[in-house]
């Protein structure tokens, strides 16, 4: 299984290092060769060329590469405007597109990098397109509801749970089925395996963004690679704050309000989590959806290592630390 993963990894690398840029206007693609060559998990290309190679017996991965290539662009073109939204400095250990060049190539770029994706998605057998590219317009149009709704909640505090795993849902863990699901559909497994595949990646990545939260505040930052409590400085609203403000009579709501260095913010916030076991509850939630996305798997009929990789990954992400 190792050598498999390798050989997508690499593949995935190459067909990334290797992408024919227009040479008109070459100022344009500058920044997205420096946003793909910047590296980070590419899980959604893992996930779409796993979930292929699951159900297409000994077709070659190559046949499902330009999907894999176009989820991860169009991964990456939302990063690029998410970070003019949110004013980042910093992705992956670089300065952002927009700090780099200017708001004006992260805009622009960032729209050539969504065309870019849609020609690598649509580059499918013709008896194919129409339902990989619904999937795909699908999908994104969820994704930009979830930013949306991400930013209606920075001025609220009365967003509720349900209301955040919705939003997490949709801003995140469907293009993780996406992936899931094109993958099995390009190899032509069967409406119930896409289906069971697609629930799978969206529990993973519940799971998935879950993690990141706890992390954000309880990690190590040496290993998570930034500085922990960032979600907590800016108010961010993560399950755990929701969770904290929903139960702390007041407490949250009131250290939130005052005049507080960060590192003090930081500090008394988490005494409130702590108290309250907040930490360990959303650690349990991970761990429960990532077992919801292995029970998505059971009875699929797929290549058997591929469904054990699957579930390694699915546990693993339940006690990742970066």
């Amino acid at each position: 299984m190792e050598s498999l993963q390798d050989n997508i990894s690499e593949l995935i690398a190459h067909g990334l290092d290797t992408i024919q840029y227009p040479t008109t206007a070459p100022a344009l693609y500058v920044p997205i060769a420096y946003t793909l060559e910047s590296g980070g998990k590419r899980l959604r290309p893992r996930l779409l060329l796993s979930a292929f190679a699951a159900f297409a017996g000994d077709r070659p991965l190559k046949e499902a590469l330009p999907q894999a290539l176009g989820l991860e662009i169009f991964h990456n073109f939302t990063l690029l405007h998410d970070d003019v939204m949110d004013n980042a400095d910093i992705r992956r250990g670089r300065p952002t597109v927009h700090k780099r060049w200017n708001e004006n190539a992260a805009i622009l770029s960032g729209d050539a990098m969504l065309t870019l994706a849609t020609e690598y998605i649509a580059d499918c057998k013709v008896e194919l397109l129409p339902e990989v590219l619904k999937l795909f317009n699908t999908t994104a149009m969820e994704i930009y509801q979830g930013q949306q709704l991400d930013v209606d909640f920075e001025e609220r505090n009365d967003v509720s749970v349900e209301e955040y795993i919705e939003m997490i849902r949709l801003k995140t863990s469907v293009l993780l089925g996406c992936a899931c699901r094109m993958g099995a559909m390009l190899a032509g497994a069967s409406e119930e395996a896409c289906r069971a595949m697609y629930e799978y990646g969206t529990d993973l990545g519940l799971a998935f963004q879950l993690r990141d939260d706890w992390l954000d505040t309880f990690g190590d930052p040496l290993e998570f690679g930034k500085e922990i409590g960032g979600d907590i400085i800016n108010a961010k609203k993560t399950w755990l704050l929701i969770t904290a403000l929903q139960e702390s009579d007041g407490e949250v709501e009131a250290i939130l309000k005052e005049d507080l260095e960060p590192e003090e913010r930081v500090r008394q916030i988490v005494r409130t989590y702590r108290s309250l076991d907040i930490d360990k509850r959303c650690n349990a939630l991970v761990k429960e959806y990532s077992e919801k996305a292995c029970g998505a798997l059971k009875g699929v009929a797929m290549d058997g290592k591929l469904y054990d990789y699957f579930v390694e990954l699915a546990r693993k992400c339940a006690d990742r630390t970066h």
